[in-house]
């Protein structure tokens, strides 16, 4: 690829990160789901935890920014091409010069980004709680650990996104597909806690190795460990990689052939 065709994409990428912000800040829902929602299980987890002491403030931070990042993902980006059926932009946007993959890959960042606020408002909670700051033990690993999570929160939704519009019936199934991801990926407790039946699924989910990358940063795990979490996402970044490019040419051949997204 040229030089000038990567400046076409990054260009295209970064005028869909911008309007996608300002549509998501005019959202309500979407507002509600990055920023209240994740609050509301901060709070909820600081009263259940009050008598345990301060040690778990900064697990309960992470986790719940992390319950934010996937919502995001699971509701906003999983919807990201279904909404433009909707507004009947669809069509339009897969006749393009511009790749509609680059185009969503634009909202979907923007997504991801805009959903990290999550985090830094239940940071601010915990301060205004407890009196104090709570601390990340590790920063430097934590910061390499949230890019590796933000990058395959946004490879993740780029596989929701198409498989959404083709199978319409996949999306009926995003409500009960939230608490479940919550839970298995141990954003709030570990693991540890669940039946021993459920590891292997939890292994099975990139959110999962995400927080277990950004927990361990947080309260101080070895450097192995976290970096064997990243190492983790970067295999699952890979294998997304793959499947949306099968996804985006089976949605093309619907939108351009069969001309049959607009009748779903």
């Amino acid at each position: 690829m040229s030089t000038k065709a990567v400046r076409a994409h990054l260009r295209v990428i970064a005028l869909s990160f911008e309007m996608a912000l300002r549509q998501n800040f005019s959202d309500a829902f979407i507002l509600f789901s990055i920023l209240i929602q994740p609050l509301l299980l901060a709070l909820l987890a600081f009263w259940m935890l009050r008598d345990q002491g301060n040690e778990n403030i900064i697990f309960i931070v992470v986790g719940s920014g992390m319950t934010g990042l996937w919502t995001a993902v699971l509701f906003i980006s999983g919807n990201s091409i279904t909404s433009e059926r909707w507004s009947g932009t669809l069509e339009t946007i897969t006749a393009v010069p511009a790749s509609i993959q680059t185009i969503i890959m634009g909202k979907n960042l923007a997504n991801v980004s805009q959903s990290l606020l999550s985090m830094v408002v239940s940071y601010g909670l915990a301060s205004l709680v407890f009196g104090n700051l709570p601390r990340i033990e590790r920063p430097g690993l934590f910061i390499l650990a949230l890019i590796f999570a933000a990058v395959s929160y946004v490879s993740f939704g780029l596989v929701l996104a198409p498989l959404f519009v083709i199978n319409p019936n996949v999306s009926n199934m995003v409500n009960g597909l939230e608490f479940p991801v919550y839970i298995l990926s141990g954003f709030l407790f570990p693991i540890a806690l669940l039946p021993g039946w459920t590891t292997p699924l939890s292994y099975l989910l990139a959110p999962y190795w995400a927080a277990r990358a950004l927990h361990g940063a947080s309260s101080g795990t070895s450097s192995g460990d976290i970096l064997f979490s990243c190492g983790m996402m970067v295999l699952f970044i890979i294998v997304y990689s793959f499947i949306t490019q099968a996804l985006f040419r089976r949605l093309l051949f619907k939108a351009r052939v069969e001309a049959t997204m607009g009748r779903q």
